[in-house]
């Protein structure tokens, strides 16, 4: 766990029963590390497939980027990126292994398994005839981008919003899910939601989120940025590597809230019955998306072709049955995914 002895804990936990839900929540953390991103089987997830024409011409994009979720037009064709993971025969997949019901560990069979992985298993489907030909790689929240930047994986499907920001240093398909920013709390908390009753309050989120952007922009008073942020004595109480500290820190009584995904937050919910999403709503709207390195045409658009068929099908397509087995319980009423824009539309 990340450093959480540094601080006296205010309490004890809420809803993991004691000590030992301390030590399970602790090791569900620490598990990121035993995945390492070295090691790579393989070779290089795309190392000098595409040329600088291509990420001068996605930064140019970038730059002037107006409507982030538009992406390249699906394709069944192959390409470079393509026929490096046939030739591996895997798919190379950072996922997350925290969160529950999107990428979590079941700790039954010890498999992974959430709406995140049916997709991820759905694109090695696609493109290997073999929804189990993935190679997965746990990576932190904050590791998403870099992993892409040192060709470590193929893709990174884990609940990663598009935006004009990340734009600039990965690619994105189609969004696949719709989102937004929502505050975690106690029930008994007097926090209402994402507003001025977080005065005071300690806040956690995680590096490199849009949560922590969302923050910075307009805090409410709130505590949300470590002394010392970013250097080598950050403590890693309100803004933490991986998102699941800091359900870890409101259990612990460190920190007071946790702003993070609505979806994400509404799984933690349910780990937890003594905290609930506060707000009627989310106060962002965000779009999940799946990410590749930068300029990697032909894998986005052969995801794309993945999510066009992913969608197909109404209410009995493979996302609405991902859905309705994962997250209509934590997020009931969501009807479909959201429509894909494509660039030129």
């Amino acid at each position: 766990m990340s450093r959480s002895k540094e601080r006296p804990a205010r309490g004890g936990l809420r809803g993991w029963g004691g000590v030992a839900g301390m030590a399970a929540a602790c090791a569900v953390t620490a598990a990121v590390t035993l995945l390492p991103l070295t090691h790579h089987s393989g070779g290089a997830a795309g190392a000098g497939a595409t040329g600088g024409g291509a990420v001068t011409a996605d930064r140019a994009r970038a730059e002037e980027c107006t409507e982030p979720e538009a992406s390249l037009p699906a394709s069944a064709d192959g390409g470079p990126l393509i026929d490096r993971i046939k030739q591996r025969g895997k798919l190379i997949a950072g996922v997350d292994q925290n969160s529950f019901r999107w990428g979590y560990r079941n700790p039954e069979n010890r498999e992974l398994e959430g709406f995140d992985i049916d997709l991820v298993r759905a694109i090695a489907k696609d493109i290997l005839g073999d929804p189990d030909a993935v190679i997965f790689r746990a990576i932190p929240t904050n590791q998403r981008i870099a992993a892409l930047e040192n060709d470590r994986v193929d893709v990174v499907v884990r609940t990663m919003t598009i935006n004009c920001k990340r734009l600039e240093q990965v690619s994105f398909s189609t969004a696949y899910f719709q989102t937004g920013q929502q505050v975690l709390a106690p029930k008994q908390s007097t926090i209402t939601g994402y507003d001025a009753s977080l005065k005071g309050k300690r806040v956690c989120s995680a590096e490199g989120s849009t949560a922590y952007e969302a923050l910075e922009r307009k805090s409410f008073g709130a505590l949300y940025k470590d002394d010392f942020d970013g250097t080598e004595r950050d403590r890693d109480l309100l803004t933490v590597p991986n998102q699941l500290d800091c359900l870890v820190r409101l259990q612990l009584g460190e920190v007071d809230a946790v702003v993070t995904d609505n979806a994400l937050a509404a799984g933690q919910a349910a780990q937890d019955p003594a905290v609930e999403l506060k707000g009627k709503t989310s106060f962002t709207t965000e779009f999940y998306g799946v990410a590749a390195m930068k300029g990697a045409d032909d894998l986005v658009a052969r995801v794309n072709k993945v999510l066009v068929d992913y969608r197909a099908g109404g209410d009995n397509s493979p996302w609405m049955t991902s859905y309705r087995k994962w997250l209509a319980a934590g997020l009931p009423g969501i009807e479909g995914p959201p429509a894909p824009k494509y660039r030129g539309d």
